[in-house]
């Protein structure tokens, strides 16, 4: 066991200045804490396996779920069903920063939606 943090955890980059820090990195298991600049997104994809559970840390999302959106703010979470389209966006003027908990883990299991 150990105490992870952005400090320590294994970081990576994603689409167009997006961060990641691998807080819980388990095939059965992943949280990570992510970072989306203002006016950046994700690209839309699903998952076949995993469902996921997004978790605002900082800042205002828009997650778009099969077409209809969803305003999320510090505190807010929404869960999202294996094999249901999504998209993360960050349409404010702050960074969001977010949890982004996958059970089981994500690799290898995302496919353009």
């Amino acid at each position: 066991m150990e105490i992870r943090s952005r400090a320590n955890a294994d970081h990576y980059l994603w689409g167009d200045g997006c961060d990641g820090w691998h807080l819980l990195k388990d095939a059965a298991l992943s949280v990570i804490e992510e970072r989306v600049p203002p006016g950046k997104s994700e690209t839309r994809h699903t998952h076949v396996h995993t469902q996921q559970c997004f978790y605002v840390l900082a800042g205002k999302a828009v997650i778009e779920v099969e077409g209809r959106e969803f305003a999320l703010q510090a505190g807010d979470s929404l869960a999202i069903p294996a094999g249901v389209p999504h998209q993360f966006f960050n349409r404010g003027q702050d960074d969001v920063r977010f949890l982004v908990v996958s059970q089981p883990a994500v690799n290898g299991d995302r496919k353009p939606a």
